[in-house]
């Protein structure tokens, strides 16, 4: 019963949370320059004054700013969220095309960073002040001042120019019929760089966070009290240490989603991953607003679910934290 409550009482506050990200969304798409009419004619090569204003009637611009958030608003309660204008397809069905793409992506990337982070972090707190822990603070420091972008470009004129080892774009090169296991390691093959370029960063964060929280619970009395009862070396380290130490390692990894999402944008159009980032980027040049609105709403419900995720997996790792 605890936990029911606690989970209706934050679906209840996701839920405002997210009408006013949609209303801040919609207010915000709309004060920008320009008329999305005027940019569909364009895109039609139809200039005819007519033609615009009838544009205008269907997308509903010529009605008063209140109604259309109105109008908006029943369409995204009811799943109505039109259509795309620059692709001429359903916005549903754009996003859901490009979804496992995205999250291919971010989860591999995300579950690198933190594979490598913490186990980074905990060698480095284990040699605190020795040759191994400035060598790892040193890499941190170079994946944390590398961008992205750069890390991408360095990936593909090696990999792929020299060495020719992974392709450069997309995400499969095989066509017709193919095993599942060919499929999955064609994909694997172009998922590496990407997935490498976008984890980085985080690396360097999860590696300095880790590192400060060991060394803040190792001296501990449930440690030292491991020590004493003669428990082996990484018995200790990780069920004893590493498992607390993970707490803001869970908590930086829920706040990051979001910049994961930013992060996909350029790494996908660098590597012509077909994802949302990438949808996002090509609704955004075509001021597809319907699109952009659709791509916006789903990243804002994926980072308040991340959220509550985020809290019931602290009761996992901490006995003592209750939901309330």
């Amino acid at each position: 019963m605890n936990f029911l409550r606690y989970l209706l009482r934050r679906l209840a506050q996701a839920a405002l949370v997210l009408g006013l990200v949609i209303v801040l969304q919609f207010l915000l798409l709309h004060l920008a320059p320009g008329d999305v009419a005027d940019v569909i004619a364009g895109e039609s090569q139809a200039s005819d004054p007519a033609f615009v204003q009838q544009l205008r009637s269907e997308l509903g611009l010529d009605r008063p700013l209140p109604v259309q958030l109105l109008l908006h608003l029943q369409r995204v309660v009811t799943l109505d969220w039109g259509q795309a204008h620059s692709m001429d397809a359903p916005v549903w069905q754009l996003i859901a095309e490009r979804l496992p793409g995205t999250a291919l992506l971010m989860v591999s990337a995300l579950l690198l960073a933190i594979v490598l982070g913490v186990a980074l972090g905990i060698l480095a707190a284990l040699h605190a002040r020795r040759g191994l822990d400035g060598l790892i603070s040193v890499l941190a420091l170079l994946f944390y001042a590398t961008p992205g972008f750069l890390v991408g470009i360095g990936l593909i004129l090696i990999f792929t120019v020299q060495l020719q080892w992974l392709p450069m774009s997309g995400m499969s090169s095989l066509y017709g019929d193919a095993s599942w296991w060919q499929r999955s390691v064609d994909t694997a093959r172009h998922l590496l760089m990407p997935m490498v370029s976008l984890s980085l960063f985080y690396v360097a964060i999860y590696t300095r966070l880790m590192r400060a929280a060991m060394l803040e619970v190792l001296p501990m009395d449930h440690v030292r009290t491991a020590r004493a009862k003669g428990l082996g070396r990484w018995r200790i380290v990780w069920h004893h240490a590493a498992r607390n130490a993970l707490l803001p390692i869970v908590t930086m990894a829920g706040l990051q989603v979001s910049s994961l999402l930013g992060g996909s944008v350029i790494v996908e159009t660098i590597f012509g991953w077909p994802g949302i980032g990438r949808l996002a980027f090509e609704a955004v040049f075509k001021r597809d607003v319907p699109l952009v609105m659709g791509i916006l709403l789903l990243s804002s419900v994926l980072v308040l679910l991340v959220s509550l995720l985020v809290d019931l997996i602290y009761t996992r790792l901490d006995p003592r934290i209750r939901l309330r």
